[in-house]
C-alpha cells in the first residue's frame, strides 16, 4: 500500500510538472462557441477561437494598422480599384492525412480564390458574405499572386480583409468534412485544433510549423496549448479566475465589478499582487436613438432631442454605474480611438440649457407635459433609469419599457420603437462603418440606418469619402459628417466603451486593442 501511495504522488507530481512545462493558457467562454469555421466567425466567442487557428492575407496590429500576414506585400492601382497581393511561399496548412504523404501542403493563391468563392456561396450562407459587396471580381493570377478588382474605390477595404471571415481554408479538407468542418478545422494559424467537447472544453495545441516570428526572430507561438472552458455564468467565471484556475477574464460584469475595482476604476489592493489590468478604448458606441419618422411630436422636435443630450451628467453615470470604465460620450457617434473622432462636437451636461429647450418646446407646440418612452433591455435598465431620474428634473416625463433583446432587435429594425437603446461595435476599423448608420440609402430594415436620419449634405459627403484617397482629408470629412449628425441630434451618445482585460501576473505578452481581438501567439506563461 505504501508503494502504491508513493507511486500515486509521483504520478501527480509528474502530471503537474508536465502541465507547467506545456504552458497552457486557460480562459472561459461564457457565451459558448457555435463554429470553428471562419465563414461563420460572427461573434466574439467564435472570432477569438478562429483567430488562433486561421490566417488571412493581412492582419491588424494593436494600433489598428494593417500588416502583412500570408501576403507579404500588396500594391494598389492608381485608380484605387485593383489590389494585388504577393503571397509568402512558406505558409503550411496544419497536418492532416488527406494532404497525402507529407500530411500538409503550402498555401497558394487558388486557396484564397476557393475561400472567397465559398464566402459568396448561397448554399453555405455565410454571415460574412457582405465583406465582398464592393468587389467586382477576384482571382488567383498564379500560385503567388492574388488580385481583387473593386466596383468603386473603398479606402477601408484592407481593414475588411483583416476580418476572420477572410481566412484561407483548404478545399480538400472542407469538401471532405462539409458542414462538419465547423468541428474539424484545418488552418494555418499559430495553434491547431486538438479536441472539442461542446459546452465542456476546447483544446488547441501549438503549431510547430507556424511561419511568423516575433521582432527578435523567435518562432511563434510561445505557448504549448490553449484550453477553453464553457462556464455560462460570469460570476462563476470570475471565481475561477480569482482562484487561479483560468488565466484571463475579459470585460467588466456587474456581478464582480465592485469586487475587483474601486469606484474610480482601479484595481483593489487585494488584487494588486496577483492580477494585471489592461484598459484601452473599444470601438463601441453605446447610445439612445430616436426614430426620425415617428409621429410623436416630442421625437420629431430637435428641441427635445437636444434637451435630452444636455440633460444628464455622463461622467457621473460612468462612475456610479461602470466604476469609471468607459469614456463619457461628449463627442459624436464616432468613438474615441478611431480617426475622425472629435471630443468637441457633441453635448456636455448643461441642465439650465436643457430646461430652456423644454420650455421653448412647450411654448411652440402647446404641449405642457412633454413625455417620452425609452425602450431597453434588462442589461441596460440601470442606465435608462439614471437618465429617467435626471431628465425628470428638467421637466421631461420619461417612461422606461424593458423588453427582451431579440424583440428589441426586431422592433428597431422595423421602425416600431420611437426611442430605444442601442450600441454599435465596429465591423471594421474605419469611421465609415459608423457613419453608414446615417446614410439615407441604408434605411432599416434593408440597412443599419435605424433612426431613418436623412440629410442631403450628409449623403453627398458620405459618397465623397469613398473617393478621397488622402487619409487626413478623409478623416477631416468624417469629423464634419459626425458634427452634422450631432447638430440634428437623432441620437444621444452615452459612452464609448473600453476593453478591460484581467490577467494573472504570470501572463506576459497579452496585448490589448480597440477591436477586442484575442491574440495569443505572443503570449508567454511563466
Amino acid at each position: 500500500m505504501k508503494f502504491k501511495y508513493l507511486f500515486f504522488l509521483l504520478l501527480v507530481a509528474c502530471t503537474n510538472k508536465n502541465e507547467d512545462f506545456e504552458s497552457v493558457f486557460k480562459y472561459n467562454e461564457h457565451k459558448n462557441i457555435g463554429s470553428l469555421d471562419p465563414a461563420f466567425a460572427k461573434d466574439n466567442a467564435d472570432i477569438w477561437a478562429v483567430n488562433q487557428i486561421f490566417n488571412g492575407l493581412v492582419q491588424m496590429d494593436n494600433k489598428l494598422n494593417v500588416k502583412p500576414c500570408i501576403a507579404k506585400k500588396w500594391n494598389l492601382s492608381d485608380d484605387a480599384l485593383t489590389y494585388t497581393f504577393t503571397l509568402r511561399n512558406d505558409v503550411l496548412f496544419h497536418k492532416h492525412a488527406l494532404f497525402g504523404k507529407d500530411s500538409t501542403r503550402t498555401v497558394i493563391a487558388s486557396d484564397f480564390e476557393y475561400s472567397f468563392d465559398r464566402l459568396l456561396d448561397k448554399q453555405i450562407a455565410s454571415p460574412g458574405s457582405w465583406v465582398l459587396n464592393k468587389v467586382e471580381k477576384f482571382e488567383a493570377i498564379n500560385d503567388t499572386i492574388f488580385q481583387f478588382q473593386l466596383k468603386q474605390p473603398f479606402p477601408a477595404f484592407l481593414g475588411l480583409l483583416t476580418m476572420k471571415y477572410c481566412s484561407v481554408v483548404p478545399k480538400e479538407i472542407v469538401e471532405h468534412y462539409k458542414s462538419d468542418f465547423r468541428s474539424n478545422p484545418i488552418g494555418t494559424g499559430p495553434f491547431k485544433f486538438k479536441r472539442w467537447e461542446e459546452n465542456i472544453k476546447l483544446v488547441f495545441r501549438k503549431n510547430n510549423n507556424y511561419f511568423e516570428k516575433d521582432k527578435n526572430g523567435n518562432k511563434l507561438p510561445f505557448l504549448e496549448a490553449v484550453s477553453i472552458t464553457f462556464l455560462p455564468d460570469k460570476q462563476s467565471e470570475f471565481l475561477q479566475f480569482a482562484q487561479g484556475n483560468i488565466d484571463y477574464v475579459s470585460g467588466l460584469d456587474a456581478s464582480y465589478k465592485d469586487e475587483i475595482l474601486t469606484a474610480n476604476g482601479n484595481l483593489k489592493e487585494s488584487y494588486l499582487k496577483d492580477v494585471n489590468m489592461l484598459r484601452s478604448p473599444y470601438l463601441n458606441t453605446e447610445y439612445l436613438a430616436f426614430f426620425m419618422d415617428s409621429s410623436i411630436p416630442e421625437i420629431q422636435s430637435s428641441l427635445i432631442r437636444k434637451a435630452i443630450n444636455y440633460g444628464f451628467d455622463r461622467e457621473k453615470m460612468m462612475i456610479y454605474l461602470r466604476n469609471g470604465i468607459g469614456i463619457p460620450a461628449n463627442g459624436g457617434f464616432i468613438p474615441k480611438g478611431l480617426p475622425g473622432y472629435s471630443e468637441s462636437i457633441g453635448f456636455t451636461y448643461h441642465p439650465e440649457k436643457a430646461k430652456q429647450l423644454i420650455e421653448q418646446f412647450k411654448t411652440e407646440s402647446g404641449i405642457q407635459n412633454p413625455e417620452i418612452t425609452i425602450t431597453t433591455t434588462s442589461n441596460y435598465l440601470s442606465f435608462c433609469e439614471y437618465i429617467q431620474r435626471e431628465l425628470q428634473k428638467i421637466g421631461l416625463q420619461v417612461n422606461v419599457d424593458v423588453i427582451p433583446a431579440a424583440t428589441l432587435k426586431d422592433a428597431k429594425a422595423n421602425g416600431k420603437l420611437d426611442m430605444f437603446r442601442a450600441s454599435w461595435v465596429a465591423d471594421y476599423p474605419d469611421a465609415e462603418n459608423y457613419l453608414s448608420l446615417y446614410y439615407s440609402n441604408n434605411f432599416a430594415p434593408n440597412g443599419p440606418n435605424y433612426t431613418h436620419f436623412k440629410n442631403n449634405v450628409f449623403d453627398e459627403w458620405y459618397q465623397q469619402a469613398f473617393t478621397e484617397t488622402n487619409t487626413l482629408q478623409r478623416e477631416s470629412l468624417y469629423t464634419k459628417m459626425d458634427s452634422l449628425i450631432m447638430q440634428e441630434a437623432p441620437i444621444v451618445p452615452l459612452f464609448y466603451d473600453e476593453v478591460v482585460r484581467f490577467t494573472r501576473k504570470n501572463i506576459e505578452g497579452l496585448g490589448i486593442n480597440p477591436i477586442n481581438l484575442l491574440e495569443l501567439k505572443y503570449v508567454k506563461k511563466n
